[in-house]
């Protein structure tokens, strides 16, 4: 009994195991090929930056200090205001310049009288002096009191100017237009011209300078590829700053120059860049960060990062798609990253399609569905 019902069930399983291959074959002769994003390879102009660090600087630094000493009576600005040239800022008691100011019109008053009386002792002298009536020696000595009297006249000029300057001085004015910190001295302070402390500082930030630090050994690099013809020159390009955050700051800088030494602690060499700030963001001691221009390349080809694959050595990859639409691994050679893209040195070619999306769904040799990579405005190279 038990050996008939074997015979009997042995045909069943094979049927069914058979039919089992033939739905598995059907199964994988009908898989649909893989979906992936692809673009087409395009030559492009690339300009290279470096981002650096950098330190806000004022595009001018005055400080306050008196001229004459005395009392100082009166504090005639507001701390952290915008100030103008020549705005006074602090009043110093005028009362003494003033008095020694009438004293040296006086003196003056009094040279140009005796200039008065020795010309016309001269004008005498000189008429004697024709008929012998006067000696040469006393003609002599008219002409000096004359030139003396003269000189009396400059020197109490002179001392009247300087009077008025004192008293002028009383007023202590702005050198520079811009914005004006906490008053160091206060009413009742007593000013000294050899004092060593200010009494203010106004710093021009309407424009500012950037002290960005670039390693020495870089700019060698730089200058070797420029003389190779790899790079182009970048001095018109403009020079953005960043925050601490990241985010740009609506301005834009210009390079000027690089500096003549090298620090021998750090090895760096300090880069002035110059910022237009009518908004006052950048702000003298910030810290900030410079996108500064290395060089300009033509006619490259760049890749998205994403696109690019690893192989078990760790040399990138990308998956070509060809004309029928059958997808290959390919080694290639990778240059600088620039804003999420790579330079392609070697490897691909302009107009070839390459997968930025779905690589890890395609297997060499196999068809694929490709569609058009769309890049998220988010993520949109500028």
């Amino acid at each position: 009994m038990t050996s008939i019902s074997y015979l009997r069930v042995s045909p069943l399983l094979v049927a069914l195991a058979l039919g089992a291959c033939r739905v598995e074959e059907t199964t994988e002769a009908e898989t649909p090929p893989a979906t992936v994003s692809v673009l087409s390879a395009r030559t492009e102009t690339v300009t290279l930056f470096d981002e650096l660090p950098g330190r806000v600087v004022a595009l001018r630094t005055a400080e306050i200090r008196p001229q004459v000493g005395g009392i100082v009576e009166k504090r005639m600005f507001v701390e952290g205001s915008e100030v103008v040239a020549g705005q006074a800022l602090f009043q110093i008691n005028a009362a003494p310049f003033a008095a020694e100011l009438e004293s040296a019109a006086a003196v003056l008053q009094r040279a140009e009288a005796g200039v008065v009386r020795t010309q016309n002792r001269f004008d005498r002298a000189k008429k004697l002096i024709t008929t012998n009536v006067i000696s040469s020696q006393a003609y002599d000595d008219a002409v000096a009191e004359l030139a003396q009297a003269k000189a009396n006249v400059a020197e109490a000029t002179a001392a009247l100017q300087r009077r008025r300057l004192d008293l002028e001085y009383a007023t202590v004015r702005a050198p520079i237009a811009g914005r004006i910190g906490q008053a160091l001295v206060t009413e009742g302070a007593l000013a000294s011209a050899s004092g060593a402390a200010p009494f203010a500082i106004v710093q021009q930030i309407d424009r500012v300078y950037i002290d960005v630090r670039r390693p020495a050994s870089q700019i060698e690099v730089i200058r070797a590829l420029a003389r190779s013809g790899q790079l182009e020159d970048t001095s018109r390009v403009p020079v953005t700053i960043l925050a601490a955050s990241g985010n740009p700051y609506p301005v834009a800088g210009r390079a000027l120059f690089s500096d003549i030494s090298v620090d021998q602690g750090t090895g760096n060499v300090s880069v002035r860049v110059e910022v237009d700030n009518p908004d006052r963001l950048l702000l003298p001691g910030m810290y900030v960060r410079a996108r500064l221009p290395r060089g300009i390349k033509r006619d490259v080809v760049m890749v998205p990062q994403q696109a690019v694959l690893r192989d078990a050595a760790g040399q990138p990859q990308l998956v070509i798609v060809d004309g029928a639409k059958r997808a290959m691994h390919r080694t290639v050679e990778l240059g600088e990253l620039v804003e999420g893209r790579y330079i392609v040195t070697a490897g691909l070619k302009a107009f070839e399609i390459f997968v930025v999306e779905g690589q890890e769904r395609v297997r060499d040799g196999a068809p694929v569905s490709a569609v058009p990579f769309v890049v998220a405005a988010a993520d949109a190279q500028p």
